[in-house]
């Protein structure tokens, strides 16, 4: 019986397990994935990333990512940058500069460093099929958790609901497990979405909480991030934009057509295989 080996990564408290798909004798149904996240019956994540071979030339790979309740996520910038230094560390290329497939695009990193990368992420859009009845700046109001909130939509990869806190205070007050799900959930984003709240601490540097679809609060999140300093220049901010997170720092280029990078760390922690017990556990699912 061929071993189910995996790693454990984490960037900026945003954590990973990644598997190759040649190894798997199963699909990743959504039962065998949060079972699998379950930080009780299973290993404990964030997510899983399966890594499989490219359909296309120029790629290296073709990642997929799956939220801990089973549902597929289109992008993930904590993710990615995880499966890009996992990639260049298990040999799966050489290079510093590549390709990989995602659900929302071909994302082009640059390898800076032993844990550091940038990714180019392409160009983000304040107007799609995410935020039906937005116009065509993105702009909206909702009401959730007995307030208003006046919100900005952007498209990085995944849909993102970005909300500007007047104050730090204020932002570190709120109570997301109670808010952010009824946001997630709002009519007004039929894909639901993910949500981020920041406010600026000085020119060129926010602080921001995220709230990821199908995840809940986490330490941090990318395309969070990245929601959050487009949302923040499209408002007058610099850039490039600090992020920080709970978790740690990240970095956001956005330039006027809204193309942007992504710049951060990703760490490994730990690598195993699946006990047999556990397998045959998953198998029945």
């Amino acid at each position: 019986m061929t071993a189910i080996a995996f790693e454990k990564w984490q960037a900026l408290g945003n954590d990973y397990l990644i598997v190759e798909e040649r190894v798997l004798p199963f699909a990743l149904t959504p039962a065998r994935i949060a079972r699998v996240c379950d930080p009780h019956l299973g290993i404990g994540s964030d997510g899983i990333l399966l890594l499989c071979e490219p359909t296309a030339e120029g790629f290296v790979a073709r990642l997929r990512i799956f939220n801990p309740d089973g549902s597929e996520a289109e992008l993930s910038g904590n993710g990615a940058r995880e499966a890009v230094m996992y990639l260049r560390a298990s040999g799966w290329t050489d290079a510093e500069r590549f390709s990989i497939q995602t659900v929302a695009g071909e994302i082009r990193p640059h390898i800076t460093g032993p844990e550091t990368c940038t990714l180019d992420m392409g160009r983000a859009r304040i107007a799609s099929a995410d935020f039906p009845s937005g116009g065509d700046d993105g702009a909206g109001v909702l009401e959730a958790g007995g307030r208003t909130w006046r919100f900005q939509h952007v498209q990085v990869g995944n849909p993102q609901c970005a909300i500007h806190a007047p104050g730090v205070d204020e932002l570190d007050a709120l109570d997301l497990p109670e808010i952010g799900g009824a946001i997630e959930h709002h009519e007004l984003f039929p894909n639901r979405t993910n949500v981020s709240w920041f406010g600026e601490l000085s020119p060129g540097v926010i602080r921001a909480r995220i709230f990821e679809r199908g995840v809940g609060e986490t330490m941090s999140s990318g395309t969070g991030a990245s929601g959050a300093a487009i949302a923040y220049v499209l408002g007058g901010g610099d850039s490039p934009v600090t992020v920080r997170l709970d978790g740690g720092e990240l970095v956001i280029d956005v330039q006027e057509d809204l193309h942007y990078t992504l710049s951060g760390w990703a760490v490994p922690v730990y690598r195993g295989e699946l006990a047999e017990h556990f397998r045959n556990e998953l198998e029945s699912l």
